[in-house]
């Protein structure tokens, strides 16, 4: 049975001070640790002994986010950069309020190669080529218990990667979920189905 948990990382600095995040790399609040913390008992709880793998994203929101779960299970953490959230090229770090009053929604005509008014921004489809290519190789390693830290925009992706989704099938598609959520991914070993057993879950956070 292979279990993946998707953690959304946990609270940033550019949350609070109501910046456009993306590749913008800020690291966690103090309220973000402590969620981090409770995130990993929730985890070590769900998956018990049993050996883990730990991926997280290479920015460094996520990374601590990862870091702090690594030292609950005793493990190293492997970053990737495929992981990351999606780029807002020149607009990440301006204030929110500067991207929200730029972007442009998607036609439906092209989901997944429009730029959203950001010219140096990331498409649909480069967030998903990359997130696609990260969960295919991390699913094919033999370990059945692996953690995956991520961002908000790109768990999507991961989900649609994980139920095997076709990427031009993913224009529409949306999993919204706020920071520190869990995500219970499973294949059984005897029909090899891929479920998604629970949704960017913080009932955690709220105990």
């Amino acid at each position: 049975m292979k279990n993946l948990f998707v953690v959304t990382h946990t609270q940033s600095i550019h949350h609070v001070e109501n910046k456009v995040g993306g590749w913008y790399d800020t690291g966690l609040t103090a309220q973000g640790e402590a969620d981090a913390g409770v995130t990993a008992d929730r985890l070590a709880a769900t998956i018990g002994d049993a050996p883990v793998e730990i991926f997280s994203s290479d920015l460094l929101r996520a990374s601590q986010t990862a870091a702090i779960i690594a030292d609950r299970f005793l493990c190293p953490i492997e970053t990737t950069s495929d992981l990351r959230e999606l780029s807002y090229g020149s607009a990440g770090g301006m204030p929110q309020a500067w991207l929200d009053a730029r972007q442009i929604p998607a036609p439906d005509n092209d989901r997944m190669d429009h730029r959203g008014g950001i010219e140096d921004g990331e498409t649909r489809r480069e967030i998903a080529e990359r997130v696609y290519r990260s969960i295919d190789r991390i699913a094919s390693r033999p370990c059945d218990n692996q953690i995956i830290v991520t961002h908000g925009f790109a768990l999507t992706f991961v989900i649609a990667a994980w139920i095997m989704m076709p990427i031009e099938a993913a224009g529409f598609v949306s999993f919204p979920a706020k920071s520190g959520s869990i995500t219970h991914l499973r294949q059984d070993d005897y029909w090899r189905s891929r479920a998604v057993l629970r949704l960017a879950d913080t009932s955690h956070l709220k105990e």
